[in-house]
């Protein structure tokens, strides 16, 4: 099939087009970014299709992103993507706003039961029966001109994405296509949610096996981690490596030559920001004992398996009933959750993160489970 393809590179063309565009029932959205020594993806190529026509948007070019952010928050047209995680990032660093309603056709799929998790390249050809080249994905967006070969692969991911959408969306059921819309909502909500820095070392690797104190210190080496990360516009682990977090907070050095020793040090480390880390670690260590984090929870033991089998089991259970991805249904971190609640002798509390219909559906049926296999009094 011949792709038509229009080029957008000044702010005045990209209004035209997106004054156009809020008159469509749906865009099909694609990004082509670099993240390879950043935190921030860059964009390097935008591409809008409703058909056979893909439109490219050279962002390297435009400098007003109104019109487009003002189509992104249209909720009379829906926005198309898939596994679109980091292309909500790519937007919402361009213009500010991000896409709802949002169909991803990677969560459409898990709801018809095509499979869950499927890769684009997968699902189109699972769906359209065509193989797409594999070549670009990994290209320079960022070089210019892009070549032949860049430009094609990317009009033609735009322009399946928008069939995947014509072609998926009659197959869902009125109840499912509001529940995918509704993992749209989430998706951009949980990008809305800023981060606390102080909060991330609840996360880190073995933390729960630090003492207050230590924990203490901890907090304050992911939060200036991840504060430096964002400034310095540098992943993570090229301010701080990950593995480093806790021997650091575990054994709190003193000097530049224990220091280097830490596990999975970089000298650059060392180099740029050992005598910082070294003053971090000392004032976090005296902070008040009324100042320090409260203990985190061990991980759920040995026996709590079988339990979490049962929970995972109702969810398949409801999967099988409609004909749904298992995967889609419970997430393990929140079954996890809901464990950590009350176990072992209960109560249980469904935890924030069981939603919407996921909560209506199965949130009594797990109370229920819990009670009854003598978890819960």
């Amino acid at each position: 099939m011949a792709i038509d393809i229009h080029w957008i590179r000044d702010d005045d063309s990209l209004a035209r087009h997106c004054t156009q565009w809020q008159t469509l029932p749906f865009i099909a959205l694609d990004t082509e970014f670099m993240r390879v020594d950043t935190f921030y993806p860059i964009a390097g190529l935008l591409q809008i299709s409703a058909g056979n026509i893909a439109w490219l948007i050279d962002p390297l070019s435009i400098d007003d992103w109104r019109p487009l952010a003002a189509l992104l928050e249209n909720p009379d047209v829906i926005k198309v993507l898939h596994a679109c995680s980091e292309d909500l990032e790519v937007l919402l660093r361009l213009t500010g706003s991000l896409p709802l309603p949002l169909f991803d056709t990677q969560l459409a799929a898990a709801y018809l039961n095509i499979g869950f998790s499927m890769g684009y390249s997968r699902l189109v050809q699972e769906v359209l029966g065509i193989e797409l080249p594999k070549g670009e994905t990994r290209s320079d967006w960022l070089q210019r001109p892009l070549s032949d070969t860049q430009i094609s692969y990317a009009a033609e991911d735009a322009v399946h994405l928008a069939e995947l959408f014509t072609l998926l969306r009659p197959r869902l059921s009125q109840e499912k296509y509001t529940w995918v819309l509704e993992d749209g909502a989430e998706l951009v909500a949980n990008l809305r949610r800023e981060t606390d820095p102080y909060e991330v070392y609840r996360d880190a690797k073995l933390a729960w096996k630090l003492s207050r104190q230590q924990l203490a210190v901890l907090r304050e080496l992911c939060a200036w981690r991840e504060q430096q990360a964002r400034i310095r516009n540098q992943p993570r682990n090229r301010i701080l490596r990950e593995h480093s977090l806790w021997p650091l907070a575990k054994t709190q050095p003193d000097n530049l030559a224990a220091l280097a020793r830490i596990e999975d040090m970089h000298p650059r480390t060392v180099r740029q920001d050992g005598e910082f880390l070294l003053e971090l670690i000392q004032e976090a260590a005296r902070v008040p004992v009324e100042q320090w984090p409260a203990a985190l929870p061990d991980p759920l033991p040995i026996e709590a398996a079988a339990v979490l089998k049962s929970l995972r089991a109702i969810g398949q259970q409801y999967a099988e009933r409609l004909d749904m991805a298992p995967e889609l249904m419970l997430r393990k971190k929140t079954l996890e959750l809901l464990l950590k609640s009350g176990f072992p002798q209960g109560p249980y509390q469904l935890p924030e993160s069981l939603r919407g219909w996921r909560r209506e559906r199965m949130g009594q049926a797990l109370l229920d489970s819990l009670a009854t296999t003598g978890e819960q009094p």
